[in-house]
């Protein structure tokens, strides 16, 4: 293969690329007339013009923001198919256009035309003689690489004049041999036969999907969202597509793929954000996460959730009518528990001052307190202060992360986890608690759990608002006073109520990257989001960082009650080099971790390096490092302990070979959730923080002490030993 040719291929493909963006921009144009004409219509004078504006400014927004994603790898794909099916070549993209004519130009890569492009194999051809992936930077075409996959289907196109040559290495090997950068790029145009099945499955239950290490689950998933979007967009944009992975590392890490596929309709959550309000950044030590994680604690929430609130009045007396009436504890203690058995806690607001009169309405016996009746009796102890205040201060509106500060009282946690939590459980809990870091990760579902035992505040009808009695306790303005406490809240602790009911929080589609991970208690706050969704669930038991497996998936079989599961296993790692998952999958086998082992396509020659007897270790990491990052051109990850992250990330920002590449150290080491620009090649995390991620190198500091960190440190090394794509050194 000459160079001519290739170059003369590039600029074919470059003319045909240079129209379709030319007609991409004329779809720009139009779609901002679209928007232009829309907003003239609001100025008609009368309400159907106001319909027609909203409605044609809303379709231009979407176009227009549809079109802005797919700038970016626009054009990827193109197919040579039979003469006597398509003699015109079709090339497939991010989106569909059409020429001046109304004749197809571009394929949408989810539209059925554009299946073959995935589904087609040398064994099953499917009537397409070429296939070719575009790679392009912005709307340059700087290469292609074909795969032949009918030789005898090319002799005969050849024979009747058609010049089809096959350049390049294959569109896979070139895809994988490529740099990895700090953004996960939409890999599409490779997608192959057995991960185009799970994309493409029924839109209807739940597609579970599972495979070792680099086998492209969790890109078949995002693509998977993407299909759904494309073929059932009404049902999946008006109910919303939920993207929850296990870091916020890793979820700025996929930010992009589902953008530049033309969807904008998605939620993407970290698990420190999946409750609307909070974003929690840390995660507890593992003691701590267990105990957290276990499903033990949704009984301690909901015990918490029912209790009286600490510093409330215990005691109402009044005289009344020659009536000493008084409300004590054993009195409170059966209206409370009344109350709490008719519903949520905040759901029983409304009820609570009726609640309190009945009791005090049954003390009254004497003929002149009974003379006047039970209304006058109301309408008396409605109008006196301080009985108005004695019901709010006993039954305030509550919110979760208020009820969870109750827990931070050792003598309260006492109290509602008696015979759940055992004494040194609970020990470890108050110590986590006491050391005043704000809110973890793992403490983000109790938040939730809260949120669901307590209940929405009873919102006001416009009839309610103009009683100037309020609510049917009197002039309580519960909904006003709950406002003013969220505020409150927010102000003090982060806290930013949502403004929707919790019956508003499902969604009409769940993905969960990394499932394998999710503690019993994070599978209860995902499935109340998806009680009536389906569900994309990718995940490597292998890799799970959960050290009761049979809990957690007896809570992901609850949050999935009822829903048909399809089942899709990826078996080849496209990820690793041959040489490097070898390695890891030794050490698989070594430590006695049940794992899936993909069989790894590509080999680079290289094996991992192990450095050991290291008497500086700064010196041998620094070494390791500046090495590894002179030989790839894409990123370097440095693994270490969670003990040492602070001091590793020291040691980097001084390097002044590194200096460049090290930028993001410092904001690194300031939050450990953050992750550099994509100039900074030079990266240092945890473990856990390298879920779903990948890098040209790593150099895993102190491999022992990872495994030593938690009960699951095995795992956990195991997945740091399979994110390399071409070079591995352990610093031992």
């Amino acid at each position: 293969m000459t160079d001519q040719l290739v170059e003369r291929e590039v600029s074919a493909e470059q003319s045909f690329v240079d129209r379709v963006y030319a007609q991409l921009e004329q779809a720009g144009k139009a779609a901002q007339e679209l928007a232009r004409e829309g907003h003239s219509r609001g100025r008609l004078g009368h309400e159907g013009g106001l319909v027609e504006r909203d409605a044609m400014v809303f379709q231009a927004a979407k176009r227009i923001a549809q079109l802005d994603a797919a700038h970016e790898g626009l054009v990827f794909g193109r197919l040579d198919l039979d003469s006597g099916v398509d003699p015109e070549p079709r090339y497939v993209g991010r989106i569909g256009l059409r020429d001046d004519n109304r004749d197809s130009l571009l394929i949408d890569w989810r539209a059925p035309a554009a299946a073959v492009f995935y589904q087609a194999t040398a064994a099953e051809p499917q009537h397409v003689i070429r296939r070719r992936v575009l790679r392009s930077t912005g709307p340059k075409v700087v290469g292609v690489e074909d795969e032949l996959l009918d030789a005898d289907a090319l002799a005969q196109a050849e024979a009747q004049g058609r010049e089809l040559p096959i350049v390049g290495e294959g569109a896979l090997m070139a895809q994988l041999s490529r740099a990895r950068d700090r953004s996960m790029h939409s890999i599409v145009a490779t997608i192959q036969a057995e991960q185009d099945k799970a994309i493409r499955a029924p839109g209807k239950g739940v597609v579970a999907i599972s495979g070792g290490p680099g086998t492209g689950k969790t890109v078949v998933a995002l693509h998977r969202a993407a299909y759904l979007l494309y073929n059932d967009r009404r049902r999946y944009e008006s109910g919303g597509v939920l993207v929850v992975g296990p870091s916020g590392v890793f979820m700025r890490y996929i930010e992009r793929v589902l953008p530049s596929l033309g969807e904008t309709a998605v939620a993407l959550r970290s698990l420190g954000e999946v409750v609307d309000g909070l974003r929690a950044t840390r995660h507890d030590e593992p003691a701590v996460a267990d105990i957290k994680g276990s499903e033990r604690m949704a009984e301690v929430m909901r015990r918490a959730a029912r209790q009286q609130a600490p510093g409330s009045p215990t005691e109402f007396r009044v005289f009344w009518r020659d009536e000493r009436i008084v409300l004590d504890r054993s009195r409170l203690g059966q209206v409370r528990r009344s109350l709490m058995s008719q519903g949520r806690r905040n759901k029983q607001l409304p009820r609570v001052s009726a609640a309190l009169l009945d009791a005090m309405w049954r003390q009254v016996r004497g003929e002149r307190g009974r003379e006047r009746g039970r209304e006058a009796f109301d309408d008396d102890m409605l109008s006196r202060q301080d009985f108005l205040d004695f019901a709010l201060g006993w039954c305030p509106p509550l919110d979760a992360p208020t009820v969870l500060g109750w827990l931070h009282d050792p003598d309260f946690l006492a109290r509602v986890a008696e015979g759940v939590l055992a004494p040194e459980e609970q020990r470890v809990l108050t110590k986590a608690w006491s050391e005043g870091a704000g809110l973890s990760i793992e403490d983000v579902p109790l938040v939730d759990e809260l949120r669901y035992a307590l209940g929405d505040v009873p919102q006001r009808s416009d009839d309610e608002r103009d009683d100037p009695l309020g609510l049917i306790e009197g002039a309580v303005d519960i909904q006003e006073l709950m406002t003013a406490s969220d505020r409150e809240y927010a102000t003090g602790r982060g806290w930013t109520p949502p403004t929707h009911s919790i019956e508003d929080d499902g969604f009409a589609h769940v993905l969960i990257d990394e499932a394998q991970d999710l503690t019993p208690m994070q599978w209860r706050m995902v499935g109340r989001r998806g009680r009536t969704a389906s569900w994309t669930i990718v995940g490597d038991p292998a890799q799970s960082s959960w050290p009761v497996p049979a809990e957690s998936a007896a809570a992901r079989a609850a949050a999935l009650e009822g829903k048909q599961v399809h089942e899709f296993h990826l078996s080849t790692n496209y990820r690793n080099s041959a040489e490097i998952y070898a390695h890891a999958a030794a050490y698989a086998e070594r430590v006695g971790l049940d794992a899936d082992l993909p069989d790894a396509v590509r080999r680079t020659g290289t094996e991992p390096v192990d450095i050991t007897g290291v008497t500086d270790l700064e010196a041998a990491t620094r070494e390791a490092v500046v090495e590894m990052a002179r030989t790839v051109s894409g990123t370097v990850g440095i693994v270490v302990p969670v003990a040492r992250r602070s001091e590793v990330n020291s040691w980097l920002a001084s390097w002044p070979e590194l200096a460049g590449d090290a930028a993001g150290a410092a904001r690194a080491a300031a939050d450990a959730q953050s992750t550099p620009s994509g100039e900074d090649r030079v990266v240092v995390l945890t473990g856990l923080d390298t879920k779903g991620l990948e890098f040209d190198g790593i150099v895993v500091v102190r491999p022992q002490e990872i495994e030593d960190e938690s009960a699951t440190g095995r795992a956990t090394l195991y997945v740091v030993l399979t994110r390399a794509t071409q070079l591995l050194t352990t610093i031992s």
